[in-house]
């Protein structure tokens, strides 16, 4: 492969290699030794086509929400069943992974800047902006550059559009479904909240069980369905539905938080 190849963005695939291993080996022991991440599904990945899939899942930080993702999909794709021990399947990464993300966030600073190089789709909210509410139109090279990274690869988004819990899926994820008909895959986080910070760039507390569960690739009525099924059929894959949201007293809630802190408590 020539040394100065580049995906369709125009990302070198030499740097971007680079920049995966160093990021991998060194966010490797946060779901490693600091904390521990459980994964289940990790089969789906293999069986998934090459391009044209989309990733939907609940989002609980920033970026280690799709740092453990780049670390379970390239572990599933060099054989590890659920598990991401021996970093070695780090040395040869799968490149044409994106995830989508405010193009804010992305700008806010040296790290995020290079985290974009490694695969994020910047968009730019039209409901949200610099901690204010707006209302602006989809820029169509925002949905351009979706279309590119679908038809290049994988593509991993956060349809809630923020890391507040029970959030309304956004309408935009479901004219993505609906107009490009991707393999969609729902993808299942807990735990990443308890563990990190809100940006997931620095660690808040150790010892916490995290969890990634892949769930099989929705069957979808590409013609049919309505953008309102979708939305609602999303919600219920992600475990996002106002259902889910149970009402209860503060002893309940301390009494089952002390019981998941005793389950979470597997290595001093």
């Amino acid at each position: 492969m020539p040394i100065f190849k580049t995906n369709p963005f125009g990302h070198i695939l030499f740097i971007k290699r680079w920049l995966i291993r160093i990021f991998g080996v060194v966010s490797h022991g946060r779901y490693r030794r600091f904390n521990k991440l459980e994964i289940e599904g990790s089969e789906v990945i293999r069986q998934l086509p090459e391009t044209n899939v989309l990733f939907i899942s609940n989002h609980q930080t920033y970026f280690a929400d799709v740092a453990a993702m780049f670390h379970v999909f390239n572990a599933a794709l060099k054989g590890r069943e659920n598990s991401i021990k021996n970093i070695g399947y780090i040395w040869n990464p799968k490149l044409n992974i994106y995830y989508i993300a405010a193009s804010e966030t992305m700008k806010a600073g040296l790290l995020p800047k290079i985290f974009a190089y490694v695969g994020s789709i910047s968009i730019e909210r039209t409901w949200r902006s610099q901690g204010k509410d707006v209302n602006r139109q989809v820029k169509m090279s925002d949905i351009s550059n979706i279309k590119k990274a679908l038809s290049d690869g994988w593509v991993i988004t956060f349809p809630q559009g923020t890391t507040t819990p029970f959030k309304p899926i956004r309408r935009g994820t479901a004219h993505i479904i609906k107009t490009y008909k991707p393999v969609v895959v729902p993808i299942v986080i807990d735990g990443f909240r308890r563990a990190y910070d809100k940006k997931g760039l620095m660690i808040k507390k150790r010892n916490v069980l995290q969890s990634m569960v892949i769930k099989p690739p929705m069957e979808i009525d590409y013609e049919n369905e309505t953008i309102e099924q979708i939305i609602e059929r999303i919600q219920f894959e992600i475990e996002q539905h106002p259902s889910h949201l149970k009402v209860i007293s503060p002893e309940e809630f301390k009494k089952q938080e002390d019981e998941l802190n005793k389950q979470r408590k597997f290595w001093s």
